[in-house]
């Protein structure tokens, strides 16, 4: 019995030291791939504890707290790594031709991750985007709820979970309608029949504004004449609201229930494109039959 497992115990031994690459043994790397993931769940650890117990506690805003939380954690990770290399004993400078050389190829093929990964360094460390802005970027509008080195969680008013590259917002033109000052004013457009009491109009259009319990006071809503249409005279409602970052098409769609209303019981026409066919009478003369005289 002792012999078997004296046996079991040298062939381990044997196949524990066997090199794969240089110094690096098969025992190297599985202790390696432990400290490894060692690393990464006291990355984990630490940086839900630098959120919950410090970075909470101060008076920097919630986007700020995870990105620098996000910082600092990819960072620990790196020197956890580069600390387990060294107690394996892996000559990282050996290394350096084979990267060398792999980077060369492999460089081509990672260029959109590449390019991802700096472009989420960017987002983290100059914020042009934060956790909770609403957004609109390359066809995506929504709230951001989560940015990653690679890409950005932006969730639509129809709770659909988009995954936006990070090279997206530092390429493309991106509205933040959270960034600076929330208020931005939302244009309701109407149109009424010609012939139509104007200053009652604006005395309506100004009521619904005033009655829609989301619309601010200041600045004051106002009413614009834009033109004269082919059916219609044009006008615009001037709102000025936070909800662009919330709920902006429900903020009009209310906006546009109280409007109807109030035209409806004040008798003012909402037009509707119109045609008038003009029917002649008779034939035209016809002409003789031609070869006669």
């Amino acid at each position: 019995m002792n012999e078997i497992l004296q046996t079991i115990k040298q062939f381990c031994v044997k196949v524990w030291n066997i090199e794969l690459f240089g110094s690096v043994t098969i025992g190297s790397l599985f202790l390696l791939l432990i400290l490894f993931a060692s690393v990464i769940i006291v990355e984990r650890i630490v940086q839900k504890q630098l959120i919950r117990r410090f970075l909470s506690r101060t008076k920097l805003q919630p986007s700020l707290q995870f990105g620098l939380s996000r910082i600092i954690g990819y960072t620990l990770i790196a020197v956890g790594f580069y600390v387990a290399f060294q107690l394996v004993g892996v000559d990282l400078s050996s290394l350096a031709i084979i990267a060398a050389s792999l980077g060369v190829g492999v460089g081509f093929g990672l260029q959109n991750i590449i390019n991802n990964f700096v472009s989420g360094i960017i987002i983290l460390a100059e914020r042009p985007i934060s956790i909770g802005d609403r957004i609109e970027v390359a066809g995506v509008a929504g709230r951001v709820t989560k940015i990653q080195l690679r890409s950005t969680t932006v969730v639509t008013n129809d709770n659909i979970t988009m995954i936006v590259p990070n090279a997206d917002f530092i390429s493309n033109t991106v509205t933040n309608w959270s960034h600076g000052d929330p208020k931005v004013r939302i244009r309701v457009p109407v149109g009424v029949a010609y012939g139509s009491d104007l200053k009652l109009l604006q005395q309506l259009l100004l009521e619904a504004a005033a009655e829609h319990p989301k619309a601010l006071r200041d600045p004051t809503p106002v009413v614009l004449f834009t033109e004269f249409g082919d059916s219609s005279l044009n006008f615009e409602l001037g709102v000025w609201t936070q909800e662009m970052t919330a709920t902006p098409i429900h903020f009009t769609s209310e906006m546009n229930f109280i409007i109807e209303q109030k035209l409806r019981e004040n008798g003012i026409e909402i037009p509707f494109p119109q045609r008038d066919l003009h029917v002649r009478s008779g034939l035209p003369a016809t002409q003789g039959l031609s070869g006669e005289v």
